[in-house]
């Protein structure tokens, strides 16, 4: 059983790979700030990096939040065969999406088909409703954060900068702004992990002992200056900018691409989660002949083939939702696509933190629009914001349905 539910929780994850690479660098490819293939292999190294250091936290939530496992307590073979109904389900709810290029949120496909399992096993009280119900409120506020973070920000570089008389006089000043703000971000919410570590080998190894804040500072200082450096660096050699940018807007590519890094790990460390978190408790299961209760522990090889099988899928089939994304919404620019993937990143790094499985579609598709209603709504193409926001309406009860359904097939056909 554990071989077929391995097989399983890779094809879920090969889905989501291929669904969501457009997440993570959609817009960078769609405002020509990487090409397809570099765009592949960085959200690859990237996605990877945050599956295996941050996706625990959304895994525990997704196991002993969505369904009450007090209720297979006693038949823990119900709660195996559940679980394998939850990674077929979601994967093929996702791989159809995806055939027709269309960015679905994996957290509504998983956490639906986990909600349609409980109820078909047991009914209406085994789903835990208050935890839905705030999963559900963080699935409609991700878009409105998203959109509001990236609509703030482009209005303040197209103030500031764009619609400048000298806009590369106004870019060279705000190059330093720019980079502090960029690593600020996600220094302020994934350092913190780090910095423990740290403190002990330079305490023990080198006989240095510095408070932690003043580590984190030291490395955000560093990386800042070195960012602008560079930078200020390219603006003085006075690039030849390449159509259709501006001298500004191919500057402002190299910041895209590093919020694209980070959108990656964001979605690395938040979207793991919902491959791995049925096949973790199967494990738990099978393991400790109990259901898991109150709290589980990822095994390590878990999260790397979680990690493995989005890249993998991400590789093979991955562009196909890309020009949705990227394309069909608003024409990009790298100041807007900068932006949408700034507020990505910030919304669903917290999120990760928190344990929460929000939609990283939610949020940069909230991001794209943000940036679209900034220029002017008539940039937006309310058409593909339509599609998009009834595919993602269709995904809830879709993936209840096929959860039950599955559940049903399963537990007739498995002993």
């Amino acid at each position: 059983m554990l071989i077929l539910t391995c097989l399983l929780a890779f094809y879920l994850a090969w889905n989501l790979g291929a669904n969501d690479v457009a997440n993570s660098m959609g817009t960078s490819v769609g405002s020509k700030a990487v090409t397809l293939r570099q765009a592949l292999i960085i959200a690859g190294v990237l996605e990877f990096t945050g599956a295996i250091l941050f996706g625990q936290n959304v895994s525990q939530t997704l196991v002993t939040q969505i369904v009450s496992p007090e209720f297979f307590g006693q038949t823990p073979q119900i709660f195996l065969t559940g679980m394998l109904a939850v990674l077929v389900a979601s994967g093929l709810w996702i791989n159809l999406a995806t055939a027709f290029g269309l960015p679905v949120s994996s957290s509504h496909a998983v956490v639906g088909a986990i909600s349609g399992f409980g109820w078909a096993a047991v009914g209406f009280q085994a789903v835990d409703w208050p935890s839905i119900r705030t999963i559900t409120l963080t699935w409609i506020l991700t878009p409105v954060l998203g959109g509001a973070i990236a609509a703030l920000f482009y209005t303040i570089i197209k103030r500031f900068i764009l619609d400048q008389p000298h806009p590369l006089q106004q870019l060279d000043e705000w190059i330093p702004w720019l980079s502090t703000i960029l690593f600020s971000i996600f220094g302020v919410i994934v350092l913190p992990s780090f910095s423990q570590p740290i403190q002990c080998f330079l305490s023990q190894r080198l006989g240095i002992l510095l408070p932690s804040h003043t580590i984190l500072l030291g490395i955000g200082a560093i990386a800042s200056m070195t960012l602008t450096f560079v930078l200020w660096g390219q603006l003085r050699r006075a690039i030849s900018p390449s159509p259709p940018f501006s001298l500004p807007e191919l500057l402002l590519a190299r910041f895209q691409l590093l919020s694209a890094c980070f959108v990656a790990f964001a979605h690395g460390s938040n979207d793991v989660g919902n491959a791995i978190a049925p096949l973790a408790a199967i494990v738990a299961t099978l393991q400790t002949g109990t259901v898991p209760i109150d709290s589980i522990q990822i095994p390590l090889w878990v999260l790397v083939l979680g990690g493995t099988g989005i890249v993998v899928g991400l590789a093979v089939w991955g562009k196909r939702v890309i020009t949705t994304v990227g394309e069909n919404i608003i024409a990009l620019q790298p100041s807007g696509g900068m932006c949408a993937e700034l507020a990505t990143a910030t919304t669903v790094l917290l999120a990760s933190q928190a344990g929460l499985p929000v939609s990283t579609s939610h949020a940069l598709v909230g991001g794209v629009v943000g940036v679209g209603l900034a220029q002017g709504w008539k940039t937006v193409e309310l058409q593909a914001v339509r599609t998009i926001g009834l595919t993602w309406i269709a995904t809830i009860p879709a993936a209840i349905g096929l959860g039950a359904l599955t559940f049903r097939l399963l537990s007739s056909w498995l002993p």
